[in-house]
């Protein structure tokens, strides 16, 4: 059975009730039980066990080979081209503490794979109980779009070393009070995006063509132009 990526969310939703359920995580090694209360296991299990609930209602996927990058599911293995899906978990107590992805890869990959643009994250916020019980306090379908912001010197929300880019760092989506707002729409996380590689030390090289060649194999893919605004002239729009 194929599903889109908001079938599966709608479903967890609806039929799973993942807002209304909850669950542990137990270890056995040996004639010793015990229940997991560690929570930063919680992320990568959730990966897990979605899998598993995939295969349990015969949704048809397929996993990604390269862990690094987005996505984890094909949710059309006809097609790696569509229906992709990555899964994100965190501390619904804390702010949202994954990676979306290394920058530096990303702006590569994009370049040659357009519709890597076009993942849906579906994100888990959930609560560990003391005695050990997971409970999903919400549950999100976004565009990477949806979940990324600017910081105050750079572009977009990053981990950076040594004034070097690493890892590109989520927002608080869901908060009212953030100093900065998401991104609303593909062309100025793009927009965003082509100024971090000019800044970035180590992608400055290509910040001569790197928008160029990307709008044109996004118009070779999709046949669609994309209009995509100057950092300076809309950084300031994502100010609260």
């Amino acid at each position: 059975m194929k599903l889109s990526a908001e079938n599966v969310f709608q479903k967890l939703l609806n039929e799973e009730k993942i807002l209304e359920i909850q669950g542990q995580i137990r270890f056995y090694l040996g004639n010793v039980d015990i229940v997991v209360k560690q929570k930063d296991v919680v992320g990568n299990i959730m990966q897990e066990w979605l899998e598993g609930w995939l295969i349990k209602n015969g949704i048809d996927f397929r996993t990604n080979s390269n862990s690094q990058m987005p996505p984890d599911f094909f949710l059309n293995p006809d097609d790696l081209t569509c229906d992709l899906l990555e899964v994100k978990a965190f501390n619904y107590d804390a702010q949202p503490g994954f990676d979306i992805a290394d920058f530096n890869m990303y702006q590569s990959e994009i370049v040659e794979k357009p519709y890597m643009l076009h993942v849906k994250y579906l994100i888990f916020g959930y609560q560990m109980t003391e005695d050990g019980y997971v409970i999903i306090k919400n549950l999100w379908l976004k565009n990477v779009w949806e979940i990324c912001r600017r910081m105050e010197n750079w572009p977009m929300n990053l981990q950076i070393k040594d004034n070097v880019v690493h890892k590109i760092r989520p927002c608080v989506w869901y908060s009212e009070n953030a100093r900065y707002m998401p991104f609303n729409s593909l062309e100025s996380f793009i927009s965003a995006i082509d100024e971090t590689v000019f800044r970035n030390p180590k992608t400055r090289i290509r910040s001569g063509t790197w928008l160029q060649n990307f709008k044109r194999n996004y118009f070779e893919f999709y046949n669609v132009k994309l209009n995509v605004p100057r950092w300076s002239d809309i950084e300031d729009s994502f100010n609260r």
